[in-house]
């Protein structure tokens, strides 16, 4: 892969992680402890959880973003990092942080 294009896709993985994980800055609730309901405090506790792991996900993807960029500067994106082989394009293309091949990634899960 050019490094250009691999440049211009770890960018834009990294612009995508960066835009969802603002999301989840911290939300002012208020004095909601006032309308105190047990059901509402239930759903806000289940939708926190649900946002921790998703959050913590997203902070994985950005520390493979990272990685990446390391790779590029280092020449060796595009390369497995278990083996030396080299990741296929379309494979990049789908997912810029790969660094395994597909299948070194599908051993790796069995």
């Amino acid at each position: 892969m050019e490094p250009d294009r691999a440049r211009e896709l770890v960018a834009a993985e990294r612009a995508r992680i960066e835009r969802e994980l603002a999301r989840f800055r911290p939300e002012d609730r208020g004095d909601q402890e006032d309308d105190f309901d047990v059901g509402d405090r239930a759903t806000d506790l289940y939708q926190d959880e649900l946002d921790e792991g998703r959050r913590e996900d997203l902070h994985e993807q950005l520390a493979a973003v990272e990685r990446a960029e390391q790779r590029l500067d280092a020449g060796t994106y595009g390369l497995s990092v278990e083996s030396g082989l080299p990741i296929p394009d379309e494979r990049l293309e789908a997912l810029p942080t790969a660094e395994l091949t597909a299948d070194e990634e599908r051993l790796r899960a069995e």
